[in-house]
């Protein structure tokens, strides 16, 4: 056993400083990156452009519907990995250059899974670029070991890789043939892992040492968790993280299907009526969202909860919230305003051209509540 003493932190625990900038609106900023992957194998000089915000591969967020409204506005989603061959074949093969761009198939690490995607690419082919391999623990040499495999049968796929959190095992993924790696143990709002195991890593300076590995490699990472408000992304891009992998802030929308739950609630006011004062009552509408090692994930998927299993995850209501489309909105718009604070006309300069300040205090966010 050991103890390190150097301070680990979470986005909390951090504040950009503002500097002076030449910028003088928010809409000069360039959110927009492009990336060649170390392992991919193209003649192409570019392999992705787009904005590099990823929707999680979770239900209620990584759906068709969201992949494609996402996709129409440049941003990126990892599909859930409960759809069936069938389903995926006919979305990918459907020959959209923006789901092909801009749209992983997600899977995990057994011979059923393995089968899976091998019978969905040889029906789609070059239509499907990304598969992201999804596993809570990317610790194992199972893990690596899948990786190497899927590597060598397929060149040409974009491979995404996760989860983990310290360098060494984000350069054993990328010599192993991932492309990208996946960052984050437990800082979800709907993971209970660092709760339920004592697992984790404060998930700021997580994103800092895996960047630091990945990019002396040439490869990337996804800073995937722990987002609760734009400011939070912002933070995240500006520790070094290439792409930022979002769950609960895209929860609760159109797209992302699920039952519209209502509740009543007292407002706290009266009115006066016919009948005397009466309470007056507020009508609010929600939507479950849950981890995908929760119980109520386990039920839906694979027939419950295994005995030797605990749930690491918990279901919430999140607020109803309509149309993705004015979230997102949101978030470029806070995005784009860390840039003119930092100085910072382009996202990628954002991690070049930040100080970050501890705050010695925790920044609770109400973005959940809007």
């Amino acid at each position: 056993m050991r103890i390190e003493d150097d301070s680990k932190l979470d986005y909390r625990d951090v504040l950009i400083r503002p500097k002076r900038s030449t910028l003088g609106s928010r809409k000069d900023v360039e959110l927009e990156r492009e990336f060649k992957f170390r392992n991919y194998r193209s003649d192409s000089a570019e392999h992705y452009r787009g904005i590099p915000i990823m929707a999680s591969n979770m239900d209620g967020v990584g759906t068709f519907a969201m992949a494609d409204a996402l996709a129409a506005m440049g941003l990126f989603t990892c599909l859930i990995k409960n759809y069936d061959a069938d389903e995926l074949a006919g979305f990918f093969r459907d020959g959209r250059a923006s789901r092909r761009e801009n749209v992983a198939y997600s899977t995990g690490i057994t011979e059923q899974d393995y089968d899976k995607f091998e019978a969905v690419h040889k029906r789609t082919g070059s239509n499907l670029k990304y598969v992201c391999v999804d596993v809570a623990n990317g610790y194992s040499e199972r893990f690596s070991d899948f990786i190497k495999q899927l590597r060598e049968a397929y060149p040409h796929i974009v491979i995404i890789a996760g989860n983990v959190v310290t360098g060494e095992m984000t350069e054993e993924l990328m010599l192993s043939g991932a492309d990208i790696v996946k960052v984050g143990i437990g800082p979800g709002s709907v993971c209970t892992t660092r709760i339920q195991t004592g697992v984790g890593f404060p998930q700021l300076s997580a994103v800092i040492e895996c960047a630091d590995a990945a990019h002396g490699l040439g490869g990337h990472i996804i800073a995937d968790g722990g987002c609760t408000c734009p400011g939070d992304l912002a933070k995240a891009f500006a520790a070094g993280a290439d792409f930022v992998m979002l769950g609960g802030m895209l929860a609760g929308h159109d797209e992302g299907g699920g039952e519209i739950i209502t509740r009543y609630y007292k407002t706290g006011e009266v009115k006066r009526t016919e009948n005397g004062w009466e309470d007056q009552i507020e009508e609010r509408k929600f939507v479950s969202f849950y981890g995908m090692s929760s119980k109520a994930a386990n039920e839906k998927h694979f027939g419950g909860l295994k005995e030797y299993r605990s749930s690491e995850g918990r279901e919430i209501l999140v607020p109803y919230r309509g149309k993705i489309d004015n979230t997102i909105q949101d978030l470029l718009g806070g995005v784009r305003s860390t840039c003119t604070y930092a100085g910072a006309k382009k996202l990628k300069w954002l991690s070049k051209c930040t100080t970050f300040v501890k705050t010695g205090q925790q920044y609770n966010s109400v973005f959940a509540d809007k």
